[in-house]
Formats: structure tokens, C-alpha cells, sequence
């Protein structure tokens, strides 16, 4: 499993920074604040995520990206538990796919890999089966929020 004390963290803040999100270090041994599955996955409040060397990537950027998806007039309000619905937060899996290739050495192949060895379900029975073949709902999803463009890139 690949954690944030392996990434380039200022290239993760930097990303963060592109959706007006704020990435929060907390000191290893420590609660990480607004951890909706406990630690050491990442945390919400607001436009903060909090992580720990120890905390896996792909719970940075699902985290992230709950927070990116959410309307801008909720994102305030979000601590801890960030999904409003099963639409969002398979928006949210999309998009974390897409933005772990903008982490030098993280990569969508690596964060589908994490995925399904953390545990993430989906119908076709993998995170790539989904990504590839089942995930049309939440490509539709992202570009009707003009997160996402035609051609499946990140338009932040």
C-alpha cells in the first residue's frame, strides 16, 4: 500500500492547492482529525485533509476528492463524513483515479491496484472493470459540474 510518507508531499499539496483544499500533516502517533474510517486514513473538515506519513494515498485522494465534488456552499459544513449520495461518491472514485496520475509516482495504475487491496467494491468486481467499463454515471456526473471535460481530463 502506498502511503503519503512515500509521494512528493508538495507536489500533493500543490494539487490540493489547484481545488482550494489544504493539506494538513499531522504528527505520526497522532489522531488525524475528521477521519471518517478511523486512522490512518485521511481526514475532513471543511477545506482541510488531514494525513499522517502513514496514511494511504488513495484515502488523501478519495478524501480530496469528496471535497472537491461537494458544492461549494456545503463544503464548509463537511467534517468527517463527506458523501451526500452514491452518485457523488462514485464521482468521487473517478476522479481519484484521474488525479493520482498528476503524483509523481503514484499513477492510476498503482492507486487501482491500492484500491482494491483496501477493500472497495464495485459490480464488475474490480476498480478497473468499473473505471474502464462501468463508470459512464460518473464521468456524466463530473462533466455536468465542469470538473471533468469531453475528452475525460481534469478541467481544474
Amino acid at each position: 500500500m502506498l502511503r503519503v510518507a512515500d509521494i512528493d508531499r508538495h507536489a500533493a499539496r500543490a494539487l490540493l492547492r489547484r481545488f482550494n483544499l489544504e493539506l494538513i500533516d499531522v504528527d505520526d502517533g497522532e489522531p488525524i482529525p475528521g477521519s471518517y474510517w478511523g486512522e490512518p486514513e485521511a481526514g475532513v473538515i471543511g477545506h482541510r485533509v488531514f494525513v499522517r506519513g502513514d496514511t494511504p494515498v488513495h484515502s488523501l485522494l478519495h478524501e480530496a476528492c469528496h471535497l472537491i465534488v461537494a458544492d461549494i456552499d456545503r463544503r464548509p459544513l463537511i467534517h468527517t463524513d463527506a458523501s451526500d449520495s452514491q452518485s457523488e461518491e462514485d464521482a468521487a472514485c473517478y476522479l481519484q483515479i484521474l488525479l493520482a496520475d498528476e503524483l509523481p509516482g503514484v499513477g492510476r495504475e498503482r492507486i487501482m491496484a491500492n484500491m482494491d487491496a483496501w477493500g472497495y467494491t464495485f459490480r464488475l468486481g474490480s476498480v478497473r472493470a468499473w473505471f474502464e467499463r462501468d463508470a459512464e454515471d460518473a464521468r456524466m456526473w463530473l462533466r455536468q459540474r465542469r470538473l471533468l471535460d469531453a475528452a475525460h481530463t481534469v478541467a481544474a
